[in-house]
């Protein structure tokens, strides 16, 4: 049976997040270039019921039970969760029987639906990102389902933060030499002001990427960017969250990859088969191991996907 609940987990944005994953691997409207979760499989932007709404609510319960640190209730996971037709009933739900708020992290595609926006009003608050507002980048970035272009994204999610009541985390994910030139910035600056979100986040590609072409930026070129946007935008670097620290992450488990890693190259989606975990817990402990060097990236002629191996 499909694990609907992963972690807590430690998160950058949400300090400790219990990530609620209601979609299959990899159904999403985005195959996007920097997706650590690697290339999207069945691509699409149908809503369907997909998942047991009684399950989900089911462990979700359990493990708040158990956890009293937890800071966000997560609707994310393997792939776009608005896909999902019955996310509003889940956030109703959650929201209930616990004070713990619900954060929904949605790529935007389908804010221009009034469906996905009623559905996501009962939210406390959407982190919604937009990478790019030129076709052309958009194109090379997000790389979207046949038929979904900028405009009506752009559309959708201008009506959103016109409505939602709730906070809005904006994110903005930069990808070197791709969506990060002076003249794309600017496009997404003057499209942002029009906007009515509490932060604009500037990310880049920090956990292990689906392929080796989405490269991050170094330190000083989010700070120069930052600073081509208006001063009067609520604009951040997303800051690092200190994940082995934090009670979320578990050395069993971080030991238990590499153990793995010594006896052969691994995918990450092969890893988290093989370990029972969910594949966006596994690229957490991948970051750090590999910022920790205990772990490289192996490049294996003719796959576009990262192999893992210990150094």
């Amino acid at each position: 049976m499909k694990k609907l609940i992963y972690g807590p987990v430690p998160s950058r944005r949400l300090g400790i997040s219990l990530g609620v994953d209601i979609i299959p691997y990899k159904n999403c409207s985005y195959d996007c270039l920097y997706c650590q979760l690697g290339k999207t499989t069945n691509q699409t932007i149908q809503r369907k019921s997909l998942v047991s709404v009684d399950s989900v609510i089911k462990e979700i319960k359990q493990v708040i039970d158990q956890n009293s640190d937890i800071d966000y209730v997560t609707f994310s996971g393997s792939g776009e969760p608005t896909l999902n037709s019955d996310i509003g009933e889940m956030i109703r739900k959650v929201k209930s029987f616990t004070q713990i708020p619900v954060a929904v992290l949605t790529n935007g595609s389908l804010l221009w639906d009034k469906k996905v926006r009623k559905d996501l009003s009962g939210a406390d608050l959407v982190v919604p990102s937009v990478d790019a507002v030129s076709e052309e980048f958009f194109d090379k970035v997000n790389r979207p389902v046949k038929g979904l272009n900028i405009k009506k994204v752009l559309e959708g999610l201008r009506d959103f933060c016109e409505n939602f009541e709730g906070k809005i985390y904006l994110e903005i994910m930069l990808v070197k030499e791709i969506n990060d030139s002076e003249e794309e910035i600017e496009k997404i600056n003057q499209f942002v002001r029009e906007l009515n979100v509490d932060k604009i986040q500037l990310n880049t590609v920090i956990r292990p990427p689906g392929e080796f072409t989405a490269k991050p930026l170094d330190k000083e070129k989010l700070v120069k960017i930052k600073a081509w946007f208006d001063p009067k935008l609520p604009v951040e670097i997303v800051a690092d969250f200190d994940r082995i620290t934090s009670k979320a992450y578990h050395k069993d488990l971080e030991q238990v990859i590499t153990e793995l890693l010594k006896r052969r190259p691994v995918r990450k989606d092969e890893m988290a088969t093989a370990l029972g975990v969910h594949p966006n817990e596994t690229v957490k402990y991948l970051q750090v191991l590999e910022e920790r060097k205990k772990i490289r990236r192996v490049r294996v002629e003719g796959k576009s996907e990262a192999y893992f191996a210990t150094t």
